[in-house]
């Protein structure tokens, strides 16, 4: 399924070593980006071959001078076509955005940069990163790597992010995740999400979706190349996690909407990994959170992702709204029949919610659930059905965006066994518990995870 032939640890080793350079590892993944038979074309909405090599020849002098920046020094890395990067485009997925150059670096951006990273690319998305389905019509839409030649989708938002990694293009990727868009891609395609705690990452220079929802997130082959990326965008010094051992946590195993529904591959894949991390002692809990289904009635008019995209959108959408992806559109819109009265209503009764479910879940060192109910799903379908479009696009967002509205962290780890179809397994966290996360995440990992092969 994958085409990685190193981690990003393992590129780490070979270049201190001196058995392998940036620039080499730099070029292997621009030939699988530019591989007119792979998926770069729709993965990438620019490569910056140029700047990459160049990049990459810099982090060469400076490892053979001993003047390592950070553990990315030489690692390339893509970055979601959301971020601002000075001098190119950020069209967010978008028509309406593709003439205007950034005028400067996202701090993301900037930090990425000065830690050594090799940006090889802008990878593409769900327009204005508004569905979990990672469907554009504007710029083609990736592929997941599980039984590609039936066209099945990536997730989104952040679909050529994942893809992108997935098919060695790259060691890893920094995205943005509003209500899955981190989490979505990793499960479907069989890679490793981080979505933090929004406000531990600078989002200035980042095309928002719903400021009151959006965070920074990474995917990755594994969690060590999430936390490593992590640690050089986050605006936060911490230190550096360490995995602990599962005979200490105590997990909770919510009963309530994050269930229900499962396929058949999604339920065995992820009773099985409950019970493995049962087998190393950790205490799993079945917790019951009804507050979990009145986000359906809190969000049934579009929430905070349509009030505050409207905003944002109204000037475009009154001048030209051909430029949008219909589906796209008519999600913003809804935004605009929200009065202020009922979104500073919505502001009020999340504050209540989150207190609610906070009350239930502090007694525990995170919960777990399945990333998504369902594997990934024919791209054919969903084009040919616009009640299957937005039926399965609910079904995605369902259980991510809980950790979103609760503001909180989360992971999403591939748990599916070898040549099944890629399966996430979530662990998700209250607000601002993101490196105890990350601590259990590297335990769960190496008990439960599928291995890239």
């Amino acid at each position: 399924m994958f085409n990685h032939c190193t981690t990003l640890s393992e590129a780490q080793r070979l270049m201190t070593m001196g058995a392998d350079t940036s620039v080499s590892l730099t070029e292997k993944c621009l030939v699988r980006a530019k591989d007119p038979q792979g998926q770069g074309q729709a993965v990438f909405t620019a490569i910056n071959t140029e700047w990459a090599l160049q990049s990459a020849a810099l982090s060469d002098v400076a490892m053979r001078a001993g003047a390592v920046r950070s553990d990315l020094e030489g690692i390339p890395i893509s970055i979601k076509d959301s971020f601002d990067v000075a001098g190119q485009i950020t069209s967010a997925g978008s028509l309406i955005l593709k003439s205007t150059a950034a005028a400067a670096h996202s701090p993301v951006t900037q930090r990425l940069l000065r830690s050594g990273a090799v940006l090889v690319g802008r990878t593409n998305m769900t327009e204005f990163a508004y569905s979990g389905l990672g469907i554009n019509p504007h710029y083609g839409t990736p592929l997941s790597p599980w039984r590609r030649d039936e066209q099945r989708i990536a997730g989104g938002s952040s679909s050529g992010a994942a893809v992108a990694v997935a098919d060695g293009m790259c060691f890893a990727s920094v995205c943005t995740d509003t209500g899955g868009s981190a989490s979505i891609p990793a499960a479907l395609c069989g890679v490793t999400g981080f979505k933090s705690t929004a406000s531990r990452i600078d989002q200035t220079g980042i095309i928002p979706l719903a400021p009151s929802l959006d965070a920074v997130g990474v995917l990755a082959v594994n969690l060590h190349a999430c936390v490593a990326v992590d640690a050089e965008i986050a605006s936060e010094i911490r230190a550096t996690p360490i995995p602990r051992h599962l005979r200490q946590a105590r997990f909770a195993v919510p009963t309530t909407l994050v269930q229900d529904g499962l396929c058949t591959e999604v339920a065995t894949a992820f009773h099985d990994a409950l019970r493995k991390i049962r087998a190393t002692g950790a205490e799993l809990v079945e917790v019951a959170i009804p507050e979990f289904t009145e986000l359906a009635d809190l969000n049934a008019r579009g929430g905070f992702a349509a009030a505050e995209s409207y905003a944002w959108h109204a000037a475009w959408i009154e001048a030209d709204p051909s430029l949008y992806d219909p589906k796209i559109l008519s999600r913003i819109l809804r935004g605009k029949s929200i009065s202020a009265k009922e979104y500073i209503d919505l502001r009020r009764k999340r504050e209540s919610w989150c207190q609610r479910v906070t009350s239930r879940l502090a007694g525990f060192d995170g919960w777990l659930m399945p990333t998504v109910p369902l594997v990934a799903p024919p791209l054919s379908e969903l084009l040919q059905s616009e009640e299957r479009y937005f039926q399965v696009n609910a079904l995605l967002l369902r259980n991510p965006s809980i950790v979103n509205f609760l503001d909180g962290c989360a992971l999403s780890l591939p748990c599916h066994s070898p040549g099944m179809a890629p399966v996430g397994l979530s662990l998700a966290g209250l607000h601002g518990t993101d490196t105890a996360l990350l601590n259990w995440g590297l335990a769960i990992e190496a008990q439960v995870c599928a291995q890239p092969t």
